[in-house]
């Protein structure tokens, strides 16, 4: 798939832009704060419904006006789709084909993206919150199953947390919802962890291979998921629910004196071994930095899988954060099979034939104007 057209209007510091795409490279080139990763994040959050910088959608509103819109037409293998994103005080209208979903789980998956920006990097040594929003996101892709329990793990996790707090303190708990929550808690969260653990394991096929390309055979990548201890992949759902309780169980007082629930899936994390060692840990540098470059690359292939179509692929200033080696093997492994925008403040240490044929956007205060090639 790839975007053939891109409408903003009161979209950051957009009152209105109008731009038509390569579905090849496509590379915005200007200083800092002019606007370039504000046309990369609209992008993105056309595709998820929410923005990968911050959670204010209001912060996404051109300053002064009512209301923001993205507007996309997406070329998928059985034709143009239409996307529509508007963003109000009020919340999100999403359309597709001028359609309007009644939920947003039903909107997200029209168009897949892959992101790396900088602050991917930290994927790899940020904190597990990270890597499971890494999670959500990328399985909410190819999954609007996942998307709708998730939703529902989150308001369940809410109300469990609410009754715990209301008795914060207290040696014991009777409240019948408390136990309807935890029950309900315990069903959805198992359905998470099922999905995480086939979602690490796809994650592995694709990366490992990758990894070791990009190493030149020196390292073996090896991608898990870690849920609460003894809860495996192998455990039929049963199984699961039945561990998740008795941790809940011996969990009890703990939660009462603490005010939140301790178990569960928003505690889980990825861990990734590099030779054996946990590269966060353990790894440098470069290694975390190769370990970061073969998960993108991974995701991609992921997703071209289980949908059938090459995502959108891109790159948030990163290109400057990467060595020439990786750098040459992220374009050479792009080059002619993904549609991939850029972002970057010069493009003349870029020395790759990718980046000499792609459509250059020029970006100066808000605004975007279509560079010529060299000849």
């Amino acid at each position: 798939m790839h975007i053939e057209k891109l409408k903003l209007i009161n979209y950051r510091n957009y009152e209105k832009l109008e731009l038509s795409f390569s579905p090849q490279i496509n590379v915005f080139i200007g200083e800092n704060a002019q606007g370039k990763t504000n046309v990369m994040e609209a992008i993105y959050v056309l595709a998820m419904a929410k923005s990968h910088r911050t959670a204010n959608d209001r912060e996404l509103i051109r300053w002064g006006a009512d209301y923001g819109k993205i507007e996309g037409v997406v070329e998928r293998k059985y034709g143009p789709l239409p996307l529509e994103l508007i963003l109000s005080k009020k919340g999100k209208k999403a359309r597709v084909n001028h359609l309007e979903q009644q939920r947003l789980s039903d909107y997200i998956g029209q168009l897949n993206v892959v992101m790396f920006a900088p602050e991917d990097l930290h994927l790899i040594k940020g904190s597990p919150q990270v890597r499971r929003r890494f999670l959500d996101m990328e399985i909410g892709q190819v999954s609007r199953v996942y998307l709708h329990d998730l939703l529902s793990f989150q308001k369940v996790l809410r109300q469990r947390n609410s009754i715990l707090r209301a008795n914060q303190g207290r040696k014991e708990l009777q409240d019948v919802m408390f136990d309807v929550y935890t029950d309900q808690y315990i069903g959805l969260a198992v359905q998470i962890m099922r999905k995480r653990f086939a979602f690490a394991e796809l994650l592995q096929k694709w990366a490992e291979p990758i990894h070791a390309g990009i190493s030149r055979g020196k390292e073996e990548l090896r991608v898990i998921y870690e849920p609460l201890k003894g809860i495996d992949p192998d455990q039929s759902p049963e199984e699961m629910k039945e561990r998740l309780g008795e941790k809940l169980a011996g969990l009890r007082s703990r939660e009462l004196e603490r005010g939140v629930t301790l178990a569960g899936p928003h505690r889980d994390d990825l861990t990734f071994l590099v030779n054996g060692h946990n590269v966060q840990t353990y790894g440098s540098q470069g290694q975390q930095r190769t370990a970061a470059l073969s998960l993108k690359l991974a995701e991609i292939e992921l997703l071209k899988q289980e949908t059938g179509e090459s995502p959108v692929l891109l790159l948030d200033d990163v290109l400057s954060e990467l060595d020439d080696y990786r750098q040459s093997h992220l374009l050479n492994t792009i080059q002619g099979q993904v549609q991939t925008f850029v972002t970057t403040t010069n493009i003349s240490g870029i020395n790759h034939e990718t980046i000499r044929e792609a459509d250059l956007y020029r970006v100066e205060s808000g605004a975007v104007s279509a560079e010529q090639k060299d000849v």
